[in-house]
């Protein structure tokens, strides 16, 4: 098959937010028709799969507004501007789980959802955590839950953890331990 890109023709921003940019696009498919998309414009984020001696997680519950629910979910965050993501993981970590970690692996990258946001997420496994904390965001509530990876595990088989950068940490995790 031939080239199966496309190519954008325009750009208008819609919104403009702190966070998000919205921008509305005409493209060119690869059959020379035009289409329009509509693109979240994210600046990408990281999430970490906090491991302590012994086998146990640390993940947090929060509400998320947009998913109407308290949800468990490993800790992760927004890059700032030009931030490394490896930076941005430990800064993470201090500000919500309260730990430093001595070492960390990339596990994987992951597009939330490539039919309309740039946004992707860095995933680290994050090992011989120290304590270590900074202040978190002034908008952010969260408590944090201490699990066997097992029971963890089992949770996401059952569906009762249903993000996604949350599955494929902890089974990334698992597949990296050799569990």
């Amino acid at each position: 098959m031939g080239d199966l890109r496309e190519r954008a023709l325009t750009s208008e921003p819609a919104y403009l937010g702190r966070l998000v940019k919205v921008y509305v696009e005409t493209v060119q498919l690869p059959d020379g028709a035009q289409a329009v998309r509509e693109i979240v414009r994210h600046p990408g984020a990281v999430a970490m799969v906090p491991l302590l001696p012994g086998g146990d997680v640390l993940l947090v519950r929060q509400y998320r507004h947009a998913a109407g629910d308290l949800l468990l979910e490993i800790p992760a965050g927004t890059l700032e501007p030009g931030e490394d993501p490896e930076q941005a993981a430990a800064r993470e970590l201090q500000e919500e789980i309260g730990y430093w970690p001595g070492r960390l692996e990339r596990l994987t990258g992951e597009y939330t959802a490539p039919g309309y946001t740039t946004e992707l997420i860095h995933i680290y496994l994050a090992t011989e955590l120290m304590e270590s904390r900074l202040a978190g965001d002034a908008d952010e509530f969260l408590e944090v839950v201490r699990l066997p990876l097992a029971e963890a595990l089992r949770r996401v088989e059952r569906g009762e953890l249903p993000d996604g950068k949350t599955m494929i940490g902890l089974l990334l995790a698992a597949r990296r331990l050799g569990l």
